[in-house]
């Protein structure tokens, strides 16, 4: 699997391009501004999109949603959980960017994206939102905002849960291979095993 970082927005959020190094396909992970610098990237690695998907509801992590679906002609997949965060403008802060464009795929705990030859798995992560997701495969996994590199999501807003996130971290991530390449929804990228000796709020 071959991974390009674009950091978007205001809030600096990491949208991924995720794609098949055979064939070419690949899905958007998080696109949560800039939906014409995302495009522009997309044309010049010459890929063929297949879908985009949110690993939870908040505007920093789908603001270009209705743009690339619009552009691309994909369909939209969101956590089943994350409905309430993602249309509710308190929750999503859409009421700053308008109404979001509503999802064509509900994603629950295990179910599997494919593009080209890739598949990633759907674990479910709660802690920051009630509904947040990770997604699995290929030695990596995007983590939205459930993990970081040497620290974890806030969990004061609507939805969050300290208690839980830190469970859904030890009991869903931390048990994958050290060597996982962990892709977070802000900052740098990590490993599973560097977060399990080192990250503070874990030990």
């Amino acid at each position: 699997m071959e991974v390009q970082r674009l950091v978007v927005g205001m809030f600096a959020t990491n949208c991924y391009l995720a794609a098949c190094g055979v064939t070419g396909e690949g899905i958007v992970i998080d696109p949560g501004a800039e939906g014409k610098r995302i495009l522009q990237q997309i044309e010049k690695s010459g890929l063929k999109i297949t879908g985009i998907v949110n690993t939870h509801g908040h505007i920093d992590h789908t603001g270009a949603n209705g743009r690339l679906k619009k552009a691309l002609q994909v369909p939209l997949a969101l956590p089943e959980k994350e409905l309430e965060t993602y249309r509710k403008p308190i929750f999503g802060l859409s009421f700053f960017f308008g109404k979001p464009v509503p999802p064509d795929r509900l994603l629950r705990e295990g179910e599997k994206i494919s593009f080209g030859r890739q598949l990633l798995t759907v674990v479910e992560t709660p802690g920051h939102t009630r509904g947040s997701i990770s997604l699995c495969g290929a030695g990596a996994v995007f983590t939205g905002d459930a993990l970081f590199a040497g620290s974890i999501g806030r969990t004061d807003l609507a939805g969050g849960s300290r208690t839980g996130l830190i469970k859904a971290i030890r009991e869903k991530l931390l048990v994958l291979p050290p060597a996982t390449v962990v892709y977070p929804g802000h900052g740098p990228a990590t490993t599973i095993g560097d977060e399990a000796r080192s990250n503070p709020f874990l030990l």
